[in-house]
């Protein structure tokens, strides 16, 4: 894969290179698998095979290992129904790891590393994730990444890993997984992420739902639960990027993950509020004219949409009803009451380390709101406080990378420690 500069994207016209092709095979490791993204992961490789055994899809898919955090017999199930042997499955929690299984903190890597595959769905929450899915893209796997803080926190090591390897980000977030959809339409069927859009392109936009507070009056938010802020109105999703799309910080790694997928600066890329949840993401040509992704809130289609690339096949999701769908309402972020969209812009702009501290910080703000020691309002001021306390240099290595992470949450702790909730 070669380097291109911003300006100089792939031309605007389909191509037919011998690599567009699927694979008759293909061999899937899934991290993450027990959770939301991961058991809907094996729900669609089922649903391709089904097309496969009808004579429907050409790819034939088989999952080769599984990875979990600490839910083993969720995983044991999974490995069992698969019939997968207790080697190719892994267990970060080490307490409860069951004979044969690969268990601690390297055990997704380990996985990674010695079981053949043809990609790697990245679906483990957090930093936690990303060693596994650096030594995939050392090894020049496809990747399907619903793993954000991934790029966050290591967005240049990772996307020259994949220059140099081969390997292709292909985005499973659905607003990254729209733009990528929409921006398949100018580059061509074979083009995938990390890499520029066609010359073309001006901007990368954004939706964002809004979370669980989007129309709670900004006196209220002080006073806001856990509870009020994991009752998401549309996606159904894991307590931290529920939250996070709550505090909008959501939105914030998802511009500093699409500035690393799509090599734009952070002046070409923006968000807007949705709250119906139907457009996924706008590209604006430099003439002016805006094409949106639109589709169900269903991440079983940005799943298979990575699985099954570059082909489209039938989905086991619903069908957009654009007569009955009512209207489609947009709005501007309001970044007086949530300031963490622009919060990661300056990240983008800052480059180096301030991904990784911006990542550490809010996991370990986010998990104090959860336990009740901070306030909600207080999150994105504790995270900007941590942003401009530590001053790391940029991380050339996974081991920078960790020890920034660890300096970040140690930093945040204090914080903690200093702040009223």
């Amino acid at each position: 894969m070669t380097s291109r500069g911003p300006q100089d994207g792939p031309e605007d016209r389909p191509d037919d290179r011998p690599d567009a092709v699927p694979p008759p095979l293909r061999r899937v490791l899934v991290l993450g698998s027990t959770g939301s993204i991961g058991t809907q992961t094996l729900d669609v490789i089922a649903h391709l095979s089904r097309l496969h055994d009808a004579g429907a899809h050409p790819t034939r898919y088989e999952v080769v290992g599984l990875a979990a955090g600490r839910d083993v017999s969720a995983l044991s199930a999974q490995g069992a129904r698969l019939g997968l042997p207790a080697g190719q499955l892994a267990i970060a929690d080490t307490e409860h790891a069951r004979p044969a299984m690969r268990a601690g903190a390297g055990a997704a890597e380990s996985l990674v590393r010695d079981i053949e595959c043809d990609i790697v769905v990245a679906a483990i929450v957090g930093v936690a994730g990303l060693p596994a899915t650096l030594a995939a893209a050392e090894l020049g796997r496809d990747i399907a990444l619903a793993n954000k803080e991934t790029l966050v926190a290591a967005g240049d090591i990772m996307t020259a890993t994949c220059r140099r390897t081969g390997a292709r980000l292909l985005p499973v977030d659905s607003e990254h997984a729209a733009l990528w959809s929409a921006l398949l339409a100018r580059a061509g069927t074979h083009w995938a992420p990390p890499s520029p859009p066609p010359s073309s392109v001006e901007r990368l936009i954004l939706t964002a739902s809004g979370g669980a507070f989007r129309d709670t009056p900004a006196h209220e938010l002080a006073t806001v639960t856990p509870a009020q802020a994991l009752n998401h109105p549309t996606w159904c999703m894991g307590d931290k990027v529920t939250l996070d799309t709550a505090t909008l910080v959501n939105k914030g790694l998802e511009l500093i993950e699409a500035h690393h997928l799509f090599q734009l600066p952070a002046d070409r890329l923006d968000a807007v509020i949705h709250p119906q949840s139907i457009v996924h993401s706008f590209v604006e040509a430099r003439d002016g004219s805006v094409l949106a992704q639109l589709g169900p809130t269903d991440m079983r289609l940005p799943i298979q949409q990575a699985l099954a690339f570059p082909l489209r096949t039938p989905t086991p999701a619903g069908r957009l009803d654009l007569a009955t769908m009512g209207s489609l309402d947009f709005r501007p972020i309001d970044t007086e009451r949530f300031g963490a969209v622009e919060l990661a812009k300056r990240c983008i702009a800052m480059g180096g380390a301030a991904g990784c501290v911006l990542n550490a910080a809010n996991e370990v703000a986010g998990r104090a709101f959860l336990d009740g020691r901070l306030g909600f309002t207080r999150i994105v001021p504790t995270i900007e406080r941590v942003l401009d306390a530590v001053d790391a240099p940029a991380p050339a290595s996974l081991a920078d990378v960790m020890a920034i992470d660890a300096e970040a949450r140690e930093h945040c702790e204090r914080a903690l420690q200093a702040t009223p909730a």
